[in-house]
């Protein structure tokens, strides 16, 4: 299960109780993994929030509630989904221009508001996206 991709410690324990071990073997293995680096819940959610970013054009919002429906503590999740620094409204500007949206017209604001809300940016960083793609395109 853990030699095709990165896994959460979580995902690992549903696994192996679906697999039939009990609680005490799942525990064993599970911290077995961890001592031989095969399983860190810190480098699942650090690779999976910049695949996201980079490849999905996902906002932190989005990135942290994933990571903490799949078992990451939520201060990781928070932590990775925060990212390298790069800033989440240049990112969301950068997907409006990519998506090529003439923002002058009521309808099409509305459909990047709702982009950027269904990648998970907040809607503070979705409206002076917006606002911003605005006056570069001006």
């Amino acid at each position: 299960m853990i030699s095709r991709k990165e896994r959460t410690s979580s995902e690992v324990s549903d696994w192996l109780e679906k697999e039939g071990a009990g609680a005490e073997q799942v525990e064993r293995i599970v911290l077995r993994l961890e001592r031989l680096e095969l399983l860190d819940d810190g480098r699942f959610a650090h690779l999976f929030a910049e695949g996201k970013r980079e490849q999905a054009g996902w906002g932190a919002e989005r990135i942290e509630e994933v990571l903490i429906g799949r078992g990451i503590e939520p201060g990781l999740a928070r932590e990775a989904a925060a990212g390298d620094g790069l800033d989440e409204l240049e990112r969301a500007v950068g997907l409006l221009g990519e998506r090529d949206h003439d923002l002058e017209d009521p309808a099409a604001r509305q459909r990047a508001l709702g982009l950027l809300a269904r990648r998970g940016f907040s809607a503070d960083d979705a409206y002076e996206a917006i606002r911003l793609a605005r006056r570069r395109a001006a």
